[in-house]
C-alpha cells in the first residue's frame, strides 16, 4: 500500500500541526523533587525539536507536562492554544487524542498483532463498544495500513508484536501514533534501546513524518550525534532548566559539556 505525501489517512488533508507554550512552568513531585524550574518555552506548529540532557535533568518530566501526565505546580502549559494545566479529565482525554506518545519501552502488546497495536491509536476516535469488540471501522484500519506502511513495515501487519526485533517495535509504536492523526508526536528516548543503524532508521521515521505531514515532533535524546544530525531546533536540559535553545547544528562539544555538567564521554555518542 502507497500512501501520497500530501494527505494523512483516507484521502483526508492531515491535521492542522499544534504549537506549544509554556510560561513560568513549575513541577514539584510530591517527594520534594523539583522536575521543571520556571520554564519558559515556545514550540512553533510544524517544528522538529530535539531534547537533550542526561537522566535527571527534567526533559521527560518536560514531555509528560505537555502531555498532561505530569501537572504543572505553576505556570501555564498551553499545546494548540488550549490550556492544558487545570484542564478536567474529560478535556485532557480529548487533547490526547491528538498527541501521539512514543516510549523508549515500546509500550506494545506483545500478544497481538501488529494491526491491533496501531489500531490502539484509534481508541480516542472511535466508539467503545466498537473497541470492545474489535469492530473498527474501515477507515480505522486504512489508517493503520497507511501508518505501518510510512514506516516501512506493512509486510509485518498480520505478525504478533513479540516476534519483531526491537526497532520494528519501535516503528510498530511509532505507527501506532501516527494512526491517531496527531497534531503533535512526542517521543520520550525512543532510540536508547537500540543499535546505531537501527536507531538512525527510527529517527529516519520521525523526521520524515515532520517533513512529509507536517507534525510538530518533540524528541528526547541523550545522544549528541543524534541530536545534532536530526534536530532543527535543540533544547538542553539541566536540573530542570533550559539552559541552551538554538539551531542544533551550532551546538559544539562544548555547548554539550555545558548541558551535561561535565565532559563528554564515549557513552554520549551514538558511534562509539
Amino acid at each position: 500500500m502507497t500512501t501520497t505525501l500530501a494527505t494523512h489517512g483516507a484521502g483526508a488533508p492531515a491535521p492542522a500541526p499544534w504549537g506549544i507554550r509554556l510560561s513560568g512552568v513549575t513541577v514539584r513531585y510530591p517527594n520534594g523533587t523539583v522536575g521543571l524550574r520556571g520554564v519558559d518555552l515556545d514550540i512553533a506548529a510544524g517544528e522538529l525539536v530535539a531534547i537533550v540532557g542526561l537522566s535527571g535533568s527534567g526533559k521527560s518530566t518536560l514531555i509528560r507536562t505537555i502531555n498532561g501526565l505530569v501537572p504543572a505546580t505553576d505556570g501555564q502549559v498551553e499545546v494548540g492554544g488550549r490550556r492544558v494545566d487545570g484542564a478536567s479529565a474529560a478535556a485532557l482525554r480529548e487533547l490526547r487524542g491528538h498527541i501521539g506518545m512514543v516510549f523508549q519501552s515500546f509500550n506494545l502488546a506483545g500478544r497481538t498483532t501488529v494491526l491491533n497495536n496501531v489500531l490502539v491509536g484509534r481508541l480516542a476516535h472511535t466508539a467503545l463498544w466498537r473497541t470492545l469488540v474489535g469492530a473498527y471501522r474501515e477507515a480505522d484500519r486504512r489508517l493503520a495500513y497507511e501508518a505501518l506502511d510510512r514506516v516501512g513495515i506493512l509486510s509485518k501487519v498480520y505478525e504478533r508484536a513479540s516476534a519483531l526485533s526491537g526497532g520494528q517495535q519501535q516503528r510498530v509504536a511509532i505507527a501506532r501514533a501516527l494512526a491517531q492523526q496527531p497534531r503533535i508526536v512526542l517521543a520520550d528516548e525512543p532510540v536508547a534501546s537500540l543499535d546505531p543503524p537501527t536507531a538512525r532508521g527510527v529517527m529516519d521515521d520521525l523526521r520524515r513524518i515532520n517533513q512529509d505531514l507536517g507534525i510538530t515532533v518533540l524528541v528526547n535524546l541523550h545522544l549528541l550525534d543524534l541530536a545534532r544530525e536530526y534536530g532543527t531546533r535543540m533544547i538542553g536540559m539541566r536540573a530542570g532548566e533550559i539552559v541552551y535553545d538554538g539551531p542544533a547544528s551550532d551546538a559544539s562539544d562544548a555547548v554539550f559539556e555545558e548541558i551535561y555538567g561535565r565532559s563528554l564521554t564515549a557513552a554520549d555518542r551514538l558511534d562509539r
